[in-house]
This record gives structure tokens, sequence and C-alpha cells, in this order.
């Protein structure tokens, strides 16, 4: 089966140097200029397969939303290319990109955020119905924004209300309704439910689902949480300080995690009954991605490290499961 979309070798790093006054540092007895620059997604390749939900997991700051805005072109990548259907759009322009924008859809973690407060739900909806179909008439467009809020469970009656009148479930349901409402075959979902009570997460969930099935979607899926990574996912990525660690089905990853970063994630997850994980305790400190450790970027926290840990960056490794394992000690056979 061909990808809907192919990552391939993505960099994206942030300049937060300031103004040039900014980057003039006293060191060694004389000035010199330093650039001081976050190296936020650091050559992460991942194919999405139509009809799949690909979730990446991490701690935060591990890149997560970067890789999700720089694939929906929000952010330009720094080196790397975005195919979509084998097209590469990472280097469109802005017009150029138009005909993508109705195939491709974000929501955003905040919906509040996210949605215009001066708009009512009504003018948030119809705008890119009328913007990327202005052959519809009025009557046409009207049906069709009533048609998608009762597809996410919004009364078309609330229509004219504005954003702060809505519950935060609410609110991402009409952000859930605003990428349906084009049509979209491929939405990147960056943390939806993060921001949502229990209760409401599991509506969301289940809303995400429902539509995945009904409209045939394909869900690239940024979230924190291991649980319902577990429950939504076909196949999970694990990114540590922008690089992908481990990918594998959600299946395989779950029962049989083999990067050492895996393991200990899952044995933070708090289980009720059955039998319990033995928790991995991470040693050292989280290093920053200013300035990146040498080799492997995980080897000052992972218990296996050796000295080729330290000066190697791990190649991607296809295992017989089929996972993809980035680790020099599951290459050796240590683990």
């Amino acid at each position: 089966m061909e990808p809907i979309l192919e990552i391939k070798d993505i960099d994206k790093h942030f300049d937060i140097s300031g103004s040039v006054l900014d980057q003039i540092k006293f060191r060694g007895g004389k000035l010199t200029r330093e650039r001081t620059v976050v190296k936020a997604v650091n050559g992460v390749t991942l194919d999405v397969l139509p009809g799949e939900t690909l979730s990446v997991v991490g701690e935060s700051g591990c890149g997560k939303s970067t890789l999700a805005r720089t694939v929906m072109g929000l952010y330009q990548p720094n080196r790397g290319e975005i195919l979509y259907r084998g097209k590469r759009i990472d280097t469109l322009s802005g017009s150029a990109m138009l005909p993508y924008r109705t195939r491709m859809q974000m929501v955003f973690q905040d919906p509040y955020a996210s949605l215009n407060p001066r708009m009512t739900v009504r003018q948030i909806l119809e705008e890119p119905v009328r913007f990327h179909n202005p052959s519809l008439n009025r009557d046409e467009v009207k049906d069709k924004v009533a048609e998608i809020m009762l597809q996410v469970g919004v009364d078309p009656v609330w229509a004219n209300n504005f954003p702060h009148e809505f519950s935060g479930g609410q609110r991402q349901r009409i952000s859930i309704a605003r990428a349906l409402v084009v049509d979209p075959e491929f939405i990147a979902a960056d943390e939806p439910i993060a921001a949502l009570d229990v209760s409401i997460q599991a509506q969301i969930l289940n809303l995400l689902m429902d539509a995945q099935e009904k409209f045939g979607l394909t869900y690239l899926f940024i979230s924190h949480d291991l649980s319902v990574v577990e429950h939504i996912s076909t196949r999970v990525a694990v990114m540590y300080l922008g690089c992908v660690c481990e990918l594998a089905t959600a299946r395989e990853l779950f029962t049989s995690p083999r990067h050492p970063y895996t393991q200990a994630l899952l044995s933070a997850i708090p289980r009720l009954g059955g039998r319990e994980r033995g928790h991995v305790k991470l040693s050292g400190d989280v290093p920053t991605p200013i300035n990146l450790p040498s080799g492997c970027v995980f080897h000052g926290r992972c218990m296996h490290a050796n000295e080729r840990c330290k000066r190697e960056i791990p190649a991607r490794l296809t295992l017989a499961s089929g996972s993809v394992v980035a680790c020099h000690a599951v290459e050796e056979g240590r683990i």
C-alpha cells in the first residue's frame, strides 16, 4: 500500500538568538557572536498509510507538535522532504498549497485559542466552505454547515453563538467540525483531548474514531497519554529529543517494547489489576534541545549505554516483527 504521507529525514530548528546585541558574548578575552538554536526535530522519517492512525508520543518538548505543524506547512523544515500522495509539498508556495488545504486539516490542542473569538460558529464553519467551494450557493453552504454540526454532536441552533459561549468539549467538537467541513482525507490532531476533562476526552475520542470510519480518514495523532494512544492507534512512533527511537504497531509496542526509552515510558503507566510491568527508573536529567548530546540522544539516561552509544548515532534497525528501533543495544543483542 502506498503511503498517503511520507516524511523523509526532516529537521526543524528554531533560532532564538535574538538581536545582534543579544548574540554578542565575551569569551576568552574577546567578543564573539553566538547563535542559540533549538533543535526541535532531528532526522525524522515516517510513512503514514491511508486509513490508519499513526500516533506520535513522547515527553513534553520532544518535538511532537513541531513535527505535526511542519507536516501541515505551518513551519518550513530546515532539511528533508515531505510528500503527500507522492508529490513533494514542503517547497510549495502558499497558492500552490491551496489544493492540499482541503485534503489536509489540523485539530489543535486548545480549541479556544484556535477559534476566532469575534466570529460566530456559523461564520467559522462557513468561511472555509465558501473559500474552497465558491460554486455553492448560500443555502447549500448553510445546509453543509448544519450537517457537519450534527455529525460532531453540536446542535445547529447554536450556530449563531460565539466560541466563549461553549464548554471546552463543545469547542473542540466545533474545531473538529471545522476540519471536517472541507471533506479532508488526512487530519493532524495535535493533543486534541489534552485540555479536556476525562469524561469529555472519551466523547471526543469516540467522535474522532467514528469520523475516521465514516469518512475514511487518516490521522497523525499527537499525544502524551499512552492509555489513549493504545486505544486509538494503528501504529505508534516514540520520540525523544526530536528523534524517533521506536516505531511499531500499537499491539507490538505495548506488549513487547524494545527501545529502553519506550520501556521506561510504558512502565510509568498506572495499572489497576493484572500483571504489573516492572518500573524502569531513568537516571540523569533530560538534555536540552539547544545542546544535543553526541551519539544517541538517550545515552545519558540509558542503563544499557556504552562507549559506542556516546559516539555514534544509532541507525534505524528493522526487526523481524516489523518494528523499527534506533538503538545500539538492540542491534548488538544486549537487550
